[in-house]
């Protein structure tokens, strides 16, 4: 197992450490100028904060999701402007317990830094130890961001489409249940799943308290995946290609590396009304 997860109490000990760089990216989807106002209110000392929007995806087109991958150029920029740079571990939370801020840690991954966690609990496990908020903005201070963005961990639409009846292919929709049954959909203009896809919540990789889930429980959750041959065609999606990353990293954590994303996911797939779709009936 490759640990991606840093402890509260080891942050504690780091926050003046400048081999460290804090990013807070809390959001919310139906009010995107909440997560900076919220992070001006308090965060963790020395975080910077990262908006899901502006900064970890490109703005949408009438074809595709509703947060395609952010342009390399801005990306790279926006990374070197925060000072991140080889010898620089980056630990990334957010107020969901990282449903958000495991996109970063996906994109950084794509980009060649491993180097990147996620504080377990997010910042909520930070507050309730008493630990330190601060509001000030931290100074930045800029290094070149060296990286280039691999592409093996992504899959696009069309290979999704040739490969709908394939049985050498499995997708997971990380939504949840009620979404993925087409029963309710808050966000999206269509509600239903992409057909042959089953369902694994994002959020129930995590104990009640918002920690991630024991190695021996996400391995038993995956267990299922133990014989299925081509791991790269384990594709996972959600509503936009943010959340599902969360399934990406709880498969990490317990050695599997090769499942892909559908980065467009649901909000992508529903534009092209030639595409088939599954719902339940109530």
């Amino acid at each position: 197992m490759r640990n991606h997860l840093f402890e509260v109490d080891d942050v504690e000990l780091i926050l003046n450490d400048p081999n460290y760089i804090l990013i807070d990216c809390r959001f919310d989807l139906s009010d995107e100028h909440w997560g900076y106002s919220d992070y001006l209110k308090g965060h963790i000392p020395g975080a910077y904060y990262a908006d899901l929007n502006k900064n970890l995806s490109s703005p949408p087109t009438i074809r595709s999701g509703r947060h395609p991958l952010p342009a390399h150029d801005e990306f790279i920029a926006f990374l070197s402007e925060l000072g991140i740079n080889k010898n620089r571990t980056v630990l990334l939370y957010d107020t969901s317990f990282g449903s958000y801020a495991v996109r970063l840690w996906w994109l950084l991954h794509s980009y060649g830094h491993m180097k990147t966690y996620l504080i377990n609990g997010g910042f909520q496990a930070w507050v309730v130890k008493s630990n330190p908020i601060d509001t000030n903005i931290p100074e930045k201070k800029p290094e070149l961001f060296d990286g280039k963005f691999s592409g093996q961990n992504l899959i696009d639409q069309k290979e999704i489409e040739k490969n709908l009846n394939n049985r050498d292919y499995l997708l997971i929709d990380a939504r949840s249940p009620l979404r993925y049954q087409g029963i309710e959909e808050p966000i999206d203009k269509i509600a239903g799943r992409i057909p042959g896809a089953i369902n694994i919540f994002h959020q129930d990789h995590l104990d009640k308290n918002g920690f991630l889930l024991p190695e021996t429980d996400l391995k038993t959750m995956y267990a299922f995946l133990k014989d299925f041959k081509k791991k790269e065609n384990i594709i996972l999606y959600c509503g936009s290609g943010v959340t599902s990353c969360f399934n990406l990293f709880a498969l990490s954590q317990i050695g599997m590396n090769k499942p892909r994303l559908y980065a467009g996911s649901w909000s992508e797939w529903i534009q092209d009304p030639g595409h088939p779709i599954i719902k339940n009936e109530r």
